[in-house]
């Protein structure tokens, strides 16, 4: 009797669990939308979710253990490969973390500075990627990722002292430019400028100042700032200030991850904070 009891128990447990288990993968199922998400990580760390499903991770931040959370979080729990790495500089605001998310996801691509290094955390990056057998390419202006229907353009790319880059994402009518980078990579965008205003989104650094040409010429409808980049004379520049720039501003330290969702038709943000607030 106690058998047979411990028996339906069981198989009631194990029945209980795959119905959860297919409920959390009816929830995150592809819904044919864009997601770019700027998560709250020190340094800078984003993450792609493209129409059907797939995932870019582009750099990854200075906490290997919060980016590997927080991709549990983000990505299926039974998807464990990203369809493209890249890394904007090989520093310690953004290669950490992108080390820990190669040590648990696989890719088939990986972009990076033509000057990554061999030592250090560079040289476990390039071990990392070369054990899987993904392809390397140096990050380079002009490059092109076909996000299933999303394209990801390379408009500057720059190995040199700044370091950084500068990335095109867009997906119908939707434009989103993420700015990693310093000066260099302004006139890469003063040239599309005109073409992408009114912008739905600009990743941008908060220590540089808004005020360039460039980015006055995008018109951003939002502006979310960024972390890694360090200017060698940070913009002293007030919220109040910066949205003269844009009429909504976000920082993952105050918003959590911030995420600009797109059909292609239309785009909205939502953040951590405003879904928790709606609850």
């Amino acid at each position: 009797m106690n058998r047979g009891r411990s028996f339906r128990t069981a198989l009631l447990i194990g029945v209980a669990a795959l119905l959860a288990l297919g409920g959390v993968a009816w929830f995150q199922r592809p819904d044919g939308r864009l997601w770019l998400t700027v998560l709250p990580v020190p340094g800078d760390a984003l993450l792609i979710r493209t129409p059907a499903g797939r995932h870019v991770l582009i750099d990854g931040g200075r906490d290997p253990g919060l980016l590997a959370l927080l991709l549990g979080r983000s990505m299926p729990y039974w998807q464990r490969d990203l369809q493209a790495v890249i890394l904007t500089r090989g520093d310690g605001q953004r290669l950490p973390g992108q080390v820990a998310a190669l040590s648990r996801y696989q890719t088939a691509l990986a972009l990076a500075p033509p000057d990554l290094g061999d030592h250090g955390l560079a040289g476990q990056w390039r071990r990392l990627t070369r054990t899987m057998g993904a392809r390397v390419v140096p990050l380079r202006a002009g490059q092109r990722l076909d996000l299933d229907g999303a394209t990801l353009e390379v408009l500057a790319a720059n190995p040199g002292k700044q370091g950084g880059a500068v990335l095109l994402l867009h997906y119908g009518r939707t434009r989103a430019l993420v700015h990693t980078g310093g000066p260099e990579g302004d006139a890469a965008v003063q040239r599309v400028a005109g073409a992408l205003a009114p912008l739905d989104l600009l990743v941008y650094p908060w220590q540089r100042p808004p005020d360039t040409a460039a980015i006055v010429a995008l018109r951003p409808r939002a502006i979310v700032f960024s972390e890694a980049y360090e200017a060698p004379a940070p913009a002293l520049l007030s919220y109040a200030d910066r949205r003269r720039y844009a009429p909504r501003l976000y920082h993952p330290k105050n918003d959590g991850a911030v995420s600009l969702i797109s059909t292609g038709s239309m785009a909205w943000i939502e953040t951590a904070t405003s879904l928790a607030a709606s609850r």
